[in-house]
């Protein structure tokens, strides 16, 4: 098995979290409070430009063209992402430009940072792929039975073909960088520890 593919196994008690949280059920049935909803977005915002410079520090390390490129096309996607927030900040009449940022999200943006910044490429995409893992996951499982609604473009993005093709490409340079796989461990728990603490706090 691949380096990612034993990770994310690693890892299945986390991802099932995730999938069974309340913030997830609610916007799988269509019951989540719409300002809880608003509230995660704003957040999840500010955690995606995190990323992406997370990604540039990861493509500025980058040992091979191969490396170069994937890493840019990822920036794209989270370019692609970043899109869902502004759409529904248009539609809903909100200022995701004064949301100030909450601890459990700087506690992931300040991990995801300080391992783009001090560490190799292989433990920055350890840091980096269950985020990516972890979304697709989610919008696979719930796509099929999810209730239209206002959350069903949430579920949709990352139910989606090239949300999943991104995934993969973040996956297999995990597979290529990777050459400490306990350290490689360590980043990869701890980022799935904090996507649920994420969800935590949106629920809150």
């Amino acid at each position: 098995m691949s380096i990612a593919g034993t990770l994310w196994q690693e890892n299945a008690d986390l991802a099932e979290a995730a999938l069974r949280h309340p913030f997830v059920r609610g916007i799988a049935d269509g019951t989540l409070d719409r300002d809880r909803y608003v509230a995660y977005l704003a957040q999840d915002a500010i955690y995606l430009e995190a990323f992406a410079r997370a990604y540039a520090l990861a493509l500025a390390a980058a040992p091979d063209r191969a490396g170069v490129e994937a890493f840019a096309a990822l920036i794209s996607g989270v370019r692609d992402e970043l899109r869902l927030h502004d759409g529904v900040a248009a539609r809903w009449g909100i200022d995701m430009a004064s949301v100030q940022p909450a601890p459990a999200t700087l506690a992931y943006t300040n991990f995801l940072l300080a391992t783009a910044a001090t560490r190799d490429v292989g433990t920055i995409c350890a840091a980096m792929t269950p985020c990516m893992r972890l979304y697709a996951y989610l919008g696979r499982s719930l796509a099929e039975t999810a209730e239209p609604g206002a959350y069903r473009e949430w579920i949709d993005t990352y139910a989606a073909p090239e949300f999943e093709e991104l995934a993969r490409t973040l996956e297999g340079l995990l597979d290529r960088y990777v050459r400490d796989h306990g350290t490689a461990a360590t980043a990869y728990r701890r980022a799935m520890q904090l996507e649920v603490a994420f969800f935590d706090a949106a629920a809150a």
